[in-house]
């Protein structure tokens, strides 16, 4: 298969300096705010971003090194697929979160509940729309009965 590359389009900035501590999901970083600069070469593709509420980041994972296909995640004690988890260490180090968007200045996106550290690079930014991307679950897998526990989990080491 054909190698993929992507160039970043900006960088997220968060009070997360490291793993350890920061929470696994954006429900866990409610009054967290951050900001994200967009490279000057993409401020034309801000046009119309601030009209949205919210924003789904696809970011990389940079400090993922390696991939597991087994992992325990940290909201269970026993291993999963890397595929049925959230977890980092994936074979495409790709993370996804929906924020709240603020405010734009410039090439500088104001948000809420970041779950990134700082200094992860941004890839795409897409706007939330609930009419597309809210969804009635049937099933959750292992996550059934635990996705609440999120909010207030915070990350170890243990994916460094």
């Amino acid at each position: 298969m054909e190698e993929i590359k992507y160039q970043p389009i900006g960088t997220i900035h968060s009070p997360f300096k490291e793993i350890a501590g920061m929470p696994i999901q954006p429900a866990g970083a409610k009054g967290v705010t951050g900001t994200i600069d967009i490279d000057p070469a993409y401020a034309e593709g801000l046009k119309d971003l601030e009209g949205f509420s919210h924003i789904i980041l696809v970011y990389h994972f940079h400090l993922s090194k390696d991939f597991k296909l087994q992992v325990k995640p940290y909201l269970d004690e026993v291993s999963h697929g890397v595929f049925s988890t959230r977890a980092p260490v994936r074979p495409n180090p790709i993370g996804i979160s929906i924020v709240k968007l603020i405010r734009i200045e410039g090439c500088t996106l104001h948000i809420e509940e970041p779950d990134m550290l700082d200094g992860t690079p941004l890839l795409d930014i897409k706007p939330y729309v609930p009419a597309f991307d809210v969804r009635s679950a049937d099933r959750t897998g292992w996550l059934s009965g635990k996705a609440e526990e999120a909010r207030g989990k915070k990350a170890d080491e243990r994916f460094k």
